[in-house]
């Protein structure tokens, strides 16, 4: 197991440079990675499964210990991003199936990896966990909400079967992960520092299936893509900041909802974008799981160190 627990650090350590590898290679052979295509649902089950097995109560306690800076947080992640990416799908004059995938990757709750990310970044990361819980179990009902409201005027958008896929691939698996982690909570600790290889091995598997389904598309449109799913994921980070500096929260919550706010749950935007568009709905979601992987980290490392550098400033004086 220890040998495991070393194999999945370094999996998650490395992971941006594993996307963009298997990225690479179901470009290059589409053939190999596209029958992953319909099974995406299946493997985001698995890591919504996961993520339940990671969480407990304590990581809810949040709620009820700062309700009002977990509100701010979970209030900006489904303000900033849905908005930002409307406008952005405007801004750009985008197709049909590419705004609808961009606006879904913005009504999507935050992804796991940004509390590996606060974490990195000394911030809040009780806070993150609980701002990530919160929002994924709210997706059901704001998910399909927002992305019915602001992506209608381009596909059709049917509340109720994006509501019934978001309970079957998100809900149904954290909850049985959660009561599992509370019937064998000492088996499940010993597994614990597996499951973030699952969650890789699963995001880089939904992303090399949308890849590999859209070649054409990507050679067509990618570039296009790519700056749009970029500055969505900047916008956020900024505006998240600038969000939380506005409530006066501490530097730790800022840098908590910042990066909670700019990271989405990018699998479950190319799961939808799959399941309820087109193949090309997916494209976003992919190209956000790469980039918003390769973004965090470097945002995480340069606020880390910032806080080492005024450690330092701080004991020599």
């Amino acid at each position: 197991m220890k040998a495991m627990g070393r194999i999945s650090n370094f999996a998650t350590t490395t992971f941006a440079l594993w996307v963009i590898l298997f990225a690479i290679l179901s470009f290059i052979m589409p053939q190999g990675f596209a029958w992953i295509a319909p099974h995406v649902s299946l493997l985001l089950g698995i890591i919504m499964f996961s993520m339940g097995l990671t969480l407990t109560v304590n990581d809810f306690k949040g709620v009820f210990l700062a309700p009002k800076i977990v509100l701010i947080g979970v209030a900006a992640q489904y303000t900033i991003m849905p908005l930002t990416a409307f406008a952005l799908a405007k801004a750009f004059n985008l197709p049909p199936e590419i705004a609808a995938g961009v606006i879904l990757v913005g009504c999507c709750p935050g992804g796991t990896s940004s509390n590996v990310m606060t974490f990195m970044a000394k911030g809040n990361t009780a806070l993150s966990v609980t701002i990530t819980a919160v929002s994924t179990l709210l997706a059901p009902i704001l998910t399909p909400s927002l992305t019915f409201l602001l992506a209608s005027q381009w596909l059709s958008v049917s509340f109720m079967d994006m509501f019934v896929s978001i309970i079957k691939v998100v809900l149904i698996p954290i909850i049985l992960g959660i009561i599992i982690r509370m019937l064998f909570t000492k088996a499940v600790e010993k597994s614990t520092p597996v499951l973030p290889l699952i969650s890789v091995i699963g995001i880089i598997g939904v992303a090399s299936a949308v890849v590999a389904v859209n070649k054409d598309s990507i050679v067509t449109s990618g570039l296009l893509i790519f700056a749009v799913v970029v500055l969505h994921n900047l916008i956020g980070y900024f505006i998240g900041f600038l969000a939380a500096k506005l409530f006066k929260l501490n530097f730790k919550d800022v840098k908590a909802v910042s990066i909670e706010v700019g990271m989405q749950n990018s699998g479950l935007a190319a799961s939808l974008g799959l399941a309820h568009f087109t193949a090309v709905a997916a494209v976003p979601g992919a190209i956000f799981s790469v980039w918003h992987n390769i973004s965090g980290p470097l945002l995480a490392n340069y606020w880390g160190k910032r806080d080492k550098d005024d450690e330092v400033d701080h004991k020599a004086a």
